[in-house]
């Protein structure tokens, strides 16, 4: 990154809502699929819908973002197990007007089977999840920076442990983690598969902030 102008951090704002859905859903686009997709809806839809909400796991609040030279180039989150029942409450709050009360039920179960390996944060947990980087910006140091950052703002919180999910599937993202000093912890296989996608088995990898 010598010769690029560097990435600044901050919260995002309803207003990141198209640049940041490509990149949130690259942390995982199978599992989103499996969980949102629809015969007539897909996964960005439904972040269409959540993310300028604002509220929950899956809007603006819960983020940051990364910028090159005005450019939205990175996106994240962390959050904490005291986040965990008000996630839940604004999840249903926006699968309900966004699927109708009947379609909200697959989705609900379709997200708890998921958490079974993809697990939220305990108590003492800082979670960290939602990483994507533009593939364009890719290798330069952005997706270290924005660790980094999320780390900082977890050690805000008081807690000493920071924790993430891996897919078997990305070790180049694992390398990554290793890297900067999480280890493995933890693999949960997975079997979770439909026409739409599917959750990969995990890994969950943790270390001190």
């Amino acid at each position: 990154m010598s010769n690029a102008s560097p990435v600044t951090f901050r919260r995002a704002s309803a207003d990141d809502v198209e640049a940041a859905i490509p990149l949130v859903l690259s942390s995982g686009p199978e599992a989103f699929n499996y969980v949102f997709g629809t015969p007539s809806r897909t996964p960005a839809d439904f972040l269409r819908a959540a993310f300028p909400h604002g509220g929950g796991q899956f809007g603006f609040r819960n983020h940051v973002v990364g910028e090159i030279d005005g450019k939205l180039v990175a996106a994240g989150a962390g959050w904490t197990s005291a986040t965990n029942l008000a996630f839940l409450l604004a999840a249903v709050g926006q699968f309900v007007p966004f699927f109708g009360a009947l379609g909200s039920l697959p989705v609900v179960a379709r997200g708890l089977r998921t958490e079974t390996v993809v697990r939220p944060p305990a108590a003492g947990e800082f979670y960290i999840g939602h990483l994507g980087v533009a593939p364009d910006r890719r290798g330069q140091g952005i997706g270290e920076a924005l660790i980094a950052h999320l780390l900082a703002i977890g050690a805000e919180t008081g807690l000493r442990r920071a924790v993430l999910d891996v897919s078997v599937e990305n070790p180049r993202a694992q390398a990554l983690y290793t890297r900067l000093g999480f280890r493995v912890t933890a693999e949960r296989p997975s079997t979770l598969r439909r026409e739409a996608g599917y959750v990969p088995s995990h890994r969950r990898m943790e270390r001190a902030i």
